[in-house]
């Protein structure tokens, strides 16, 4: 209930087309994207796509009816009429169940096929002794098909934090565009007003005309930079609103009423550096290259027992169909019986050892390679939590830079208030002014966007931002 409410909240303010401007906080942002973005669909399906690979593997053990009928007749003179109907019961323990129920008749019926008048019930099962008795084909199926279940999980937490990162990405771009579009504008706006205040000085006597130049040409300056800050604040929330679906799978388009929360607020970046790297054994990368040897251990043992002889058991009970087993239990190799045996077994096994031996290839391939990903995933996280804490830095730094400049500028405005100063060096204490925010912007969207990096190189995702 409180997830609709706040997917409800949130519908209301995208759609809303108030004309005051709505802040379009990172939160909701990250929400929004966890419950409708086409890739949050892709990945439950890539689960519901285990469930079914799962399902169609147990099909191997599902019982199955046969039947048969085979007729001839010549001249006049019925040769032979053979019905049968049955089922089979493939099991988990390698003993293949089978009941079978025949009619025969006919002038010219093979012996071996007559069966009393109302019918012939046959009970029995096959075992497998040697090949097949620890792990056949149905068993190798259903096995790989499990780690393949459970390996989709581990693929849509993998789709689920890409999508994680690149969503951070493209807000903390778009609100670092929107805060430069900010600076520019308020620059544009000091750099008139000193414009029209020099213009009018000029136009008293106070000030020289080339001072009303400089003023005009600040201006110009600082209009172009604003053109450039607001045509990449565009093509910013373009790449934003790819992000943004409705519940109807439709796309959604940002008003240009909607902008987002203020760089100055800042999200909660805490995390225990003993967590993240313990949570890198976890890392779904790693987890899918584990059960892609998983998969192959489950290979490796059905290929190593075609080695093994082709040994089966077979026995079946014969009774009438009518009275059954009426007359008591049936003791074994006494009466009404059928068995046999089957032992079949390549003189060479050329064929069975080499598919053993690609396996067992395979298999070292993989363990190195994950090997290499964890080394690889471990620098990434190291490396990861060295940029974040640079980061940190660089942001403390420019913002003690920033506001000594401001304190200058203001210094410098006082001096050439007392005459002391010239608007040249006012105009370039501005311009420190100016760069040092559009650069502390800089810093503090990529801050955020390396502290989303740092959990997706730990593995992590929504998991860490989406609460319930």
């Amino acid at each position: 209930m409180r997830r609709l409410i706040g997917i409800t909240g949130l519908l209301v303010f995208l759609l809303s087309n108030v004309s005051a401007q709505d802040t379009l906080s990172y939160n909701q942002f990250i929400k929004w994207v966890s419950f409708y973005h086409p890739v949050v669909n892709q990945a439950v399906i890539t689960t519901e796509m285990g469930r079914q690979e799962l399902r169609m593997a147990r099909g191997g053990f599902d019982p199955f009816l046969f039947g048969n009928l085979d007729e001839k007749e010549y001249n006049n003179v019925g040769y032979y009429h053979k019905r049968e109907a049955g089922v089979v019961v493939p099991t988990m323990g390698g003993v293949q169940l089978k009941g079978l129920v025949e009619q025969n008749t006919g002038q010219y019926l093979n012996p071996e096929r007559r069966v009393p008048t109302e019918g012939l019930m046959t009970v029995g099962a096959s075992v497998n002794l040697g090949q097949g008795l620890m792990i056949d084909s149905r068993r190798r199926a259903l096995r790989q098909a499990e780690i393949y279940r459970d390996a989709t999980l581990s693929e849509q937490q993998l789709m689920l934090n890409r999508l994680y990162l690149d969503a951070n990405q493209v807000y903390w771009r778009w609100a670092a565009a929107y805060q430069d579009v900010t600076v520019m504008r308020e620059a544009v706006e000091l750099a008139k007003v000193r414009f029209r205040g020099i213009r009018d000085s000029f136009i008293y006597g106070d000030l020289p005309a080339i001072d009303t130049l400089e003023a005009h040409t600040q201006v110009l300056n600082r209009e172009y930079r604003l053109q450039a800050k607001e045509m990449e604040y565009f093509e910013a929330q373009q790449m934003l609103e790819i992000y943004l679906w409705d519940e109807y799978n439709e796309p959604m388009n940002l008003g240009e009423q909607v902008i987002p929360q203020d760089l100055s607020k800042g999200i909660d970046m805490s995390y225990s550096l003993e967590l993240l790297r313990a949570n890198l054994t976890r890392h779904p990368e790693l987890q899918l290259l584990d059960f892609d040897l998983a998969s192959l251990e489950v290979e490796r043992r059905w290929r190593a027992d075609q080695l093994k002889p082709v040994a089966q058991l077979h026995y079946n009970i014969l009774t009438n169909t009518t009275n059954g087993f009426e007359n008591g239990g049936h003791v074994f190799f006494e009466n009404n019986y059928k068995w046999g045996a089957t032992v079949r077994m390549p003189l060479f096994l050329r064929r069975e050892r080499g598919a053993l031996g690609i396996v067992k290839s395979q298999i070292n391939f993989t363990t190195q390679d994950r090997d290499m990903k964890f080394v690889r995933l471990k620098a990434t996280l190291e490396s990861e939590l060295n940029n974040m804490e640079t980061l940190q830095g660089q942001f403390r730094t420019f913002s003690e830079n920033l506001f000594g400049l401001e304190r200058l500028l203001e210094g410098e405005q006082t001096r050439f208030e007392m005459g002391e100063s010239s608007l040249f060096l006012i105009n370039a204490r501005e311009v420190s002014v100016i760069e040092g925010q559009l650069i502390l912007n800089d810093v503090i969207a990529r801050k955020n966007i390396a502290y989303a990096k740092l959990l997706f190189a730990a593995g992590l995702g929504f998991e860490q931002d989406v609460e319930d």
